[in-house]
């Protein structure tokens, strides 16, 4: 303990405050862009509309597969070379980014540009969240992740809002635009940050992650989701489809082959040694399949169904996106391990209650805003929030202080490239159903249903190991120990 706390020793109470205050913003920003963007979606559709669906799909999953490949390699930069100086930098890419996809001239460049702000993304988030894990005490912990997680709610709940009231006054190309106001002021605060970070770097550690794996676990995903997404147009058992997914399997393998040997792996394989922390990654890649696919299905759903506008479409996703924020900061102060594994099984079930329903006739062509969307929603979002907060609380309390950003990168790549897979899978569904698009849907949220009950079981399966094992009370205390 006199080790760690000589190397990192704690800031004043102000600059953790303000360190909270930063990751909770650059989470707001970045979720922020999440959420407009899938408000936007039906608009970019009918601008671009030489681009196959499945291809546009990539305006989503693009951004996902590049923050999840290079979570982790961002987290490793970030404990090299500075929390703050990564955070910086990555800021400034995530706004030069967005300005790139603001002026996107065609489908190609758009997919470009958000590949690349997915990127800065996944340098940003990582550093942002290690420095508020790095300052606060093992009893806040809880209450720190449940003010992130609080944050993402946050930008979920006016996403919508902000989104369509950007998109019907001055088209989608503003709700990349908003990105660059928001990181200007983030840069401003952030430069007089004291963070008690050491002057130097841990001796024998390299300071840039291994690039030929972060490019094969990259190319390995994206190979992996391409083969999902374009499945159907290819044909499920092709030889394009066949070669694409098997070449991405291998890349991966050789990702994490090399992880195993290279001394700053891309993927932080060491930390699955954890199983507690292992059970949690795996859970996140689990419910982030079913919940990314939700996420966007609903304003395709709104748009091609219920005929809703930009407006109406924003004010219905709204009420679970409020529900997500609530829930979010009741599991944030969860202050025992039964009560969040209560939490997150119960998290589970509501989400996969919402999805079920909306699989079914009462989500039909005549809309029912009122008397089926609202209590769907506030089902499906205080899932949401409920089960993504204990996720991201049992995460890092299996973490000891000089692994949290690769840990906090590890955890969110696992929810990430489960999200770029549900929305492979929802590309996939929709265009098999080309002259029943209520059919598909319906196909789509049975699946996302069962999806989410196996990440209960997930879920349930950790806190039994938590609570057999003591390793909450364990785990609780590992930041003061390590």
């Amino acid at each position: 303990m006199t080790e760690v706390s000589e190397q990192a020793p704690s800031p004043a109470r102000a600059s953790s405050r303000i360190a909270l205050l930063i990751a909770c913003s650059a989470t707001f920003v970045a979720f922020l862009d999440l959420s407009v963007v899938n408000i936007a979606f039906p608009a970019i559709a009918r601008d671009f509309t030489t681009a196959a669906p499945t291809t546009l799909t990539w305006v989503v999953s693009g951004y996902a597969v590049a923050f999840a490949a290079l979570l982790t390699p961002g987290g490793r930069l970030a404990d090299s070379l500075g929390r703050r100086r990564i955070f910086l930098v990555a800021l400034v890419g995530f706004a030069v980014t967005s300005l790139l996809c603001a002026v996107a001239p065609s489908a190609p460049w758009l997919i470009g540009s958000r590949v690349l702000q997915g990127a800065t993304a996944a340098l940003m988030i990582p550093a942002a969240l290690a420095l508020v894990l790095a300052t606060t005490a093992p009893d806040r912990i809880t209450a720190a992740i449940g003010a992130w997680s609080a944050a993402g709610g946050l930008a979920a709940v006016v996403g919508p809002a902000i989104g369509g009231a950007l998109v019907e006054s001055f088209g989608w190309r503003a709700v990349f635009v908003i990105n660059i106001p928001i990181a200007a002021a983030l840069v401003a605060l952030a430069a007089g940050l004291r963070t008690g970070e050491p002057a130097h770097r841990e001796v024998g550690a390299p300071a840039v992650p291994d690039i030929v794996g972060t490019l094969a676990a990259a190319l390995g995903i994206g190979a992996v989701v391409a083969g999902v997404t374009e499945g159907q147009s290819w044909g499920t058992t092709s030889p394009a489809t066949l070669l694409t997914v098997g070449a991405g399997l291998i890349l991966v393998a050789v990702a994490l082959v090399r992880s195993r040997r290279h001394p700053s792996p891309a993927i932080a394989v060491d930390l699955w040694r954890n199983r507690r922390y292992a059970l949690t990654n795996a859970t996140s890649f689990v419910f982030g399949a079913a919940m990314f696919a939700w996420l966007l299905a609903g304003p395709l759903f709104l748009d091609a169904i219920w005929g809703y506008t930009v407006l109406q479409s924003a004010a219905a996703l709204s009420v679970g996106a409020v529900a997500a924020m609530v829930t979010a900061t009741v599991a944030g102060r969860a202050g025992s391990a039964n009560a969040l594994r209560l939490l997150g099984v119960l998290g589970a079930l509501m989400f996969a209650g919402s999805a079920f329903w909306a699989s079914t006739d009462a989500f039909g062509a005549t809309p029912h805003l009122w008397s089926v969307w609202a209590p769907a929603s506030l089902l499906g979002g205080g899932g949401i929030g409920l089960l993504v907060t204990v996720l991201g609380t049992a995460a890092a309390s299996s973490l000891p202080p000089q692994q949290f950003a690769s840990g906090v990168g590890m955890n969110l790549m696992s929810r990430q490239v489960g999200g770029a897979l549900g929305v492979g899978v929802l590309a996939s569904i929709l265009a098999a159903h080309p002259g029943d698009a209520l059919a598909g849907f319906h196909l789509l949220f049975l699946t996302c249903a069962v999806t989410a009950v196996a990440a209960g079981i997930l879920v349930a399966a950790l806190t039994e190991k938590q609570a057999t094992h003591s390793d909450t009370d364990t785990d609780t205390t590992i930041l003061a120990e390590s």
